[in-house]
């Protein structure tokens, strides 16, 4: 045996807002068109990508630390606000249950 795993590695990325590290699917891939962040949720939009966690508190600190444009290596500031509408609506969707056996 050659010791190496069949298992698949699942790829990786960093958050631009706490700096973990974390499984590519549960980040938000993010790229920058024109001078506004937009969410990429698929991943299949062209160009230059930063990954986020989608959560309020990773995106404040990514604005505050101004990472995107060091990300996106362009000049900066770019707008986020489709970004945090994104996230806020990502964020009311979790945590409201659904209960299927109320009419």
């Amino acid at each position: 045996m050659s010791g190496r795993t069949h298992a698949r590695a699942c790829p990786e990325r960093t958050c631009v807002g706490c700096r973990e590290r974390a499984a590519k699917g549960d980040l938000l891939r993010i790229v920058a068109i024109e001078d506004e962040c937009v969410p990429d949720p698929r991943g299949t939009l062209p160009g230059r990508g930063a990954y986020v966690h989608p959560t309020r508190v990773c995106l404040d600190l990514a604005v505050r630390r101004r990472s995107f444009p060091r990300a996106f290596r362009g000049r900066g500031p770019f707008d986020a606000t489709a970004l945090r509408r994104f996230v806020e609506r990502a964020h009311v969707d979790q945590a409201v249950p659904v209960d299927r056996a109320t009419p």
